[in-house]
């Protein structure tokens, strides 16, 4: 089940088919919070800080061992013999299985520039936006904002200043759509796909925030053993 959320409460209920005819829910050019250079092209992330070059070094005695995944599978097969029969793990298939509950979340009157540092702190690009009630209202995602230019052009500092004061709620996604925790996840991946949102809160139908889940989330649990399973079970349409 999806729903999507805005300021003045729920805009939808149902399923994934219908979410594209919501229009603000449409993959659309999300704003951009802190653009106060010439060179910014509208619609493109900013980026916060360039990645430093990886330094290169010749000494073999500084580069990683090579691990045999073989004789570590076999080492773990052994302990494991010791220890009885184990409980067969099933598949993730529900949002429930691998999202993340205790998720980060903002307040809509918050600062553009305090928001960033919470994000930075707690190394996730995205936070719900939650109202008194905590409610999700919107959507928060570091790719819409930039810190506050080091070097801003002349005559552009006051400009950029007043934009890291900005509040949340102007620099947010919103309407957002949103998903139940019981949501087949390859339903999730689809809208994912359809909207260009990194992840969605997880709520429940009034809109109380219980968890996030992103794309990080379900490639993961791909990853994972045991094993992220999209196709078994009856054909569900999306």
């Amino acid at each position: 089940m999806f729903f999507v959320f805005g300021p003045s409460g729920q805009m939808y209920r149902g399923g994934p088919e219908n979410l594209s005819q919501i229009s603000p829910v449409r993959r659309v050019q999300r704003p951009q919070a802190l653009h106060t250079r010439a060179l910014d092209v509208p619609g493109e992330p900013v980026p916060a800080f360039p990645t430093p070059p990886h330094p290169a070094t010749s000494d073999a005695a500084t580069a990683p061992a090579v691990v045999n995944l073989r004789m570590q599978d076999a080492v773990s097969a052994y302990a494991q013999t010791g220890q009885g029969p184990q409980v067969a793990r099933q598949p993730l298939t529900k949002v429930s299985d691998v999202m993340t509950t205790g998720a980060l979340s903002v307040q809509p009157e918050a600062r553009v520039n305090d928001a960033w540092q919470t994000l930075a702190e707690h190394k996730v690009a995205q936070a719900p936006v939650v109202d008194t009630l905590g409610r999700v209202i919107g959507l928060l995602l570091r790719a819409d904002m930039a810190p506050l230019d080091l070097l801003p052009q002349p005559g552009a500092v006051k400009q950029a200043i007043d934009l890291a004061r900005r509040p949340v709620s102007e620099v947010m996604v919103s309407p957002v759509p949103t998903v139940a925790p019981d949501t087949e996840l390859r339903r999730v991946a689809a809208v994912l796909l359809d909207t260009g949102l990194p992840g969605l809160p997880v709520t429940d139908e009034a809109g109380v925030l219980s968890g996030f889940i992103s794309r990080t989330d379900i490639l993961r649990a791909v990853a994972a053993d045991p094993p992220l399973d999209l196709w078994s079970g009856p054909a569900v349409s999306l």
